[in-house]
């Protein structure tokens, strides 16, 4: 929770503040890559008080640990994440006009999207969350030319780029035992005599 007090409410006045704060839970993709929890996370925030409430500006800094889809090796990546939100003062109108008292509890369809400050505190971890997530890389890799694994045995080609393996296209070897059938019976054929050469015609 971030403190707006010292801000005021007075539209014009701004606050920078840098913090280190720790990773939440589930900070990224689950199973793919994620910023460890409890690690820091270095924030850099410009605090703006306006009509409406507080414009909150910022650039998150993590340090993210995965693997890579392609050959599976760990891998660690620096993710850079800005944001903005708007936290609206709770007894003012999405135009910043003062509610009347008797709204100012109340339900408004229309500011539904609208995040209300709480005693003049916001939370950032909801912002934080998806401009991270969103920075993060849907399928990382260890490098942009990582050849990843041999289908074949799993080993991984970037320690052996020339591994490789004689194997033959079943589809071509059925065409070969094939061929192979086909030449015994021409040989058996052309060991044997013609029918009919040696047969004497009977008079």
């Amino acid at each position: 929770m971030f403190d707006t007090h010292e801000l005021g409410r007075r539209p014009g006045a701004m606050q920078r503040l840098d913090r280190s704060v720790p990773a939440p839970a589930d900070l990224g993709l689950d199973g793919v890559i994620a910023v460890p929890e409890g690690s820091p996370v270095e924030l850099e925030l410009r605090l703006e008080s306006v009509m409406e409430g507080v414009l909150v500006t910022g650039t998150a800094r993590a340090s993210a640990a995965g693997e890579c889809v392609r050959c599976l090796e760990p891998l660690h990546r620096e993710v850079t994440a800005d944001f903005q939100e708007m936290f609206s003062y709770p007894d003012t109108d999405d135009r910043g006009r003062r509610k009347p008292a008797d709204d100012v509890d109340g339900e408004d369809a229309e500011g539904e999207d609208i995040v209300p400050l709480e005693d003049g505190m916001f939370d950032l971890e909801p912002v934080l969350r998806d401009a991270v997530v969103l920075a993060l890389p849907m399928q990382p890799v260890c490098r942009e030319d990582c050849a990843g694994l041999c289908p074949d045995c799993g080993l991984n080609l970037n320690e052996d780029p020339d591994h490789h393996h004689d194997a033959v296209d079943i589809r071509w070897a059925a065409l070969q035992g094939l061929a192979g059938s086909l030449g015994t019976d021409e040989k058996d054929n052309m060991g044997g005599a013609e029918p009919g050469v040696d047969e004497k015609q009977e008079k």
